[in-house]
């Protein structure tokens, strides 16, 4: 299978697709999913926001669907009609509903001009009148109608402050902004709070400008927010400042400098300055990037038990690759690339951005893609009967955008409440401090960086000499120099030039970014990324009933000098290659640090947060898809004679089965029974 549409790109490439309309034979629930992909593309880059919009979207269709079939279940509204075609009536009532959740949420994007109107045609396109707005009655269209306005009116009452632009009410940022344009990080108060930046203007990950420089920190208050398949059970609530602090699925508080985990605080950010000097293609360090060299890596069980995990001076993680390709065993092709090209390739492709549809939108191209494959099975879970490609795909969208909806509660309550700094902020203040390592060395201060040779050192008057490694930092002695990343001030022309790695000034560490965009306007603990595609992952695996991609191989190609946005290159043809869908999430993970946005911390909590997040959305889905039958007393899946004997053998007891809620098992339990005899509905 190949990934190669522009939209899982994490670059502004050629190959931009123009429409997101998609081929006739493909659902339409399919059709209205690609539509608000590219309504995500065309907005703000706003992960939580669109989370909540995939979930909200994908429900209303899904309960557009649940109206017209006798046995599922409408998330939030529960009706039960019956058509002559019931098929035809489920594709015209999801057409309504979706059609007026877009031009509702969308209206104020600044792609709502240009998607507008392909709304509007795909309508016609379909035979639909876009004119019938009613609401009232039980056609298809008025369901449709009816079910958009429910959620329409859910989404204004569900916490997430969308009356207001989804705009903060309590989180005020402790520290004041980092100047970016400056060396070091002179005026930060806590080294363990969230930073802001200033710059002379900011563009999000979707291309956007946004006036007035950066924005403020994006959705510290989402765990207010009505969630799919979560209660109070999973969120503990913390007070600051007078205000709760819902925080869902708690992972505790992360390492802080000076405090609990100081140790490992600094191991971290200074393992980030160390990938950092991976991005080079010319540093002649070859790698192996098919499944045959890397994936297969065994996750820590504990959040706080990670640091055997990774390769903190060479990249990367324990997994040593496939020894054959799980579905076809045989073995996988081996691909020789630099690792610069493979760690600079997969930052971007995972960054999302620009012209993404933000990291949860990345996962629904992901299974849009698999879907199309035709290894594909379009049995749910592997099992049972073959569905239609608009069930399927109407279930799918419904489990996938529910957990990425609680992977976006989990993760944002978590940023919001722990409010943790970022790699940018840490690394300039750690190494404008000094180093840790020898109180008899210069530069000496315990808040300082660990000097390890040959990537973070002292810079001398002996290694400033002529022909010495720090040569180009002569005047800078007694500050502290890594080897990293050269930053974008060493790039003039983006399309045909590369800033390479060397020795610079810590105080002046870049994360490998655009300098417009720098790092994202919220705290890194935990990576929204992580916990997305660990989510995500589960959530495939669960839909599909294999760990595998279809064929055993998950592709994306990268071209030689067409790909990279940031700087010129791959030097090389690069193709992220996956085995399972766990190894495309654990590569997204790595690409974050070498991206210079999260450091271990923050990537190992939020992957296990998804671990518990997939598997408990699954689920509520799956009660949604098959609701539990009230007649199936012994749980065979199917009403029969064993039922019925345990009915009989509890005749006339006040504790026995009771259908009607009369307190009594009798005969109207017995009329349920046998009026589902033979089925579970």
């Amino acid at each position: 299978m190949s990934l190669n549409s522009s939209s899982l790109c994490a670059a502004l490439v050629a190959t931009v697709v123009a429409s997101p309309v998609v081929a006739q034979e493909q659902s339409v629930a399919r059709r209205w999913n690609e539509m608000l992909l590219e309504s995500i593309r065309r907005d703000f880059a706003r992960p939580t926001v669109h989370a909540r919009n995939l979930f909200h979207i994908s429900a209303s269709m899904w309960d557009s669907f649940a109206a017209f079939d006798e046995r599922a279940d409408g998330w939030l509204i529960h009706e039960d009609h019956a058509m002559a075609d019931t098929q035809a009536a489920q594709e015209e009532a999801i057409s309504y509903a979706a059609y007026r959740m877009l031009k509702h949420r969308f209206a104020g994007s600044p792609g709502f001009p240009v998607m507008s109107p392909q709304y509007d045609a795909l309508m016609v396109s379909l035979g639909y009148d876009i004119t019938n707005t009613s609401p009232v009655g039980n056609s298809p269209a008025e369901v449709g109608n009816r079910v958009a306005l429910g959620y329409k009116s859910f989404g204004l009452a569900d916490g997430a402050n969308e009356a207001n632009s989804y705009a903060n009410t309590t989180y005020l940022p402790i520290n004041p902004p980092l100047i970016v344009a400056l060396p070091g990080n002179p005026n930060i108060v806590d080294l363990n709070r969230w930073q802001p930046l200033a710059l002379s203007f900011f563009i999000d990950q979707n291309g956007q400008v946004i006036p007035g420089g950066y924005p403020p920190f994006l959705s510290p208050e989402w765990g207010r927010v009505a969630p799919f398949a979560m209660d109070a059970s999973h969120r503990n609530t913390h007070l600051r400042n007078g205000a709760e602090w819902n925080v869902y699925q708690d992972p505790g508080a992360p390492p802080y400098i000076g405090g609990v985990g100081n140790d490992q605080y600094k191991r971290g950010f200074e393992m980030v300055v160390t990938w950092s000097g991976h991005l080079d293609p010319a540093d002649g360090v070859m790698w192996d990037i098919s499944p045959g060299g890397i994936g297969d890596a065994e996750l820590p069980a504990d959040a706080d038990d990670y640091d055997w995990f990774y390769d903190h001076l060479e990249g990367g993680d324990i997994g040593h690759g496939w020894k054959v390709n799980p579905v076809t065993n045989l073995p996988y092709e081996p691909q020789i690339v630099p690792r610069g090209d493979y760690s600079r390739v997969l930052a971007e492709f995972w960054a999302d951005g620009p012209t993404s549809e933000t990291p949860p939108g990345h996962w629904f191209e992901i299974y849009n893609h698999v879907s199309d494959h035709p290894g594909f099975t379009w049995r749910m879970s592997g099992q049972g009967p073959v569905l239609s490609e608009l069930e399927f795909d109407c279930k799918a969208y419904l489990a996938l955008g529910g957990a990425m909806h609680d992977a976006a509660i989990c993760a944002w309550s978590t940023k919001g409440w722990y409010d943790f700094v970022r790699p940018i902020s840490a690394i300039r203040r750690m190494g404008q401090l000094g180093q840790c390592t020898d109180p008899t060395l210069a530069a000496f201060h315990p808040l300082g960086m660990n000097l390890t040779p040959g990537y973070i050192e002292l810079v001398t008057p002996e290694t400033t000499a002529v022909g010495q490694r720090h040569e180009e930092l002569a005047g800078h002695e007694g500050n502290i120099a890594v080897r990293s990343w050269r930053g974008p001030n060493a790039i003039a022309d983006p399309a045909n030039q590369t800033a390479g790695v060397a020795w610079i000034l810590a105080k002046n560490w870049w994360p490998y970014q655009r300098p417009t965009f720098v790092t994202p306007p919220f705290a890194g603990y935990v990576s929204g990324h992580s916990t997305y595609s660990r989510t995500a992952a589960e959530i495939m695996t669960l839909l599909t009933g294999s760990a595998n991609f279809p064929g055993g191989m998950g592709e994306f190609h990268a071209p030689a000098n067409q790909y990279l946005v940031f700087e010129d290159g791959p030097s090389v043809d690069v193709t992220l290659q996956w085995a399972t869908y766990g190894d495309a999430s654990d590569q997204c993970s790595l690409s974050r640090i070498w991206g210079g946005i999260h450091p271990p911390c923050d990537d190992i909590p939020g992957r296990l947060m998804g671990f518990q997040i997939a598997p408990r959305a699954f689920n509520k889905a799956l009660e949604l898809w098959h609701p539990a039958c009230v007649a199936d007393l012994d749980g065979s899946g199917a009403v029969d004679g064993a039922d019925l004997g345990l009915l009989m053998a509890a005749w006339g007891l006040a504790n026995g089965p009771d259908f009607d809620g009369n307190d009594l098992t009798d005969g109207a339990d017995l009329a349920v029974l046998l009026s589902s005899w033979g089925t579970c509905q």
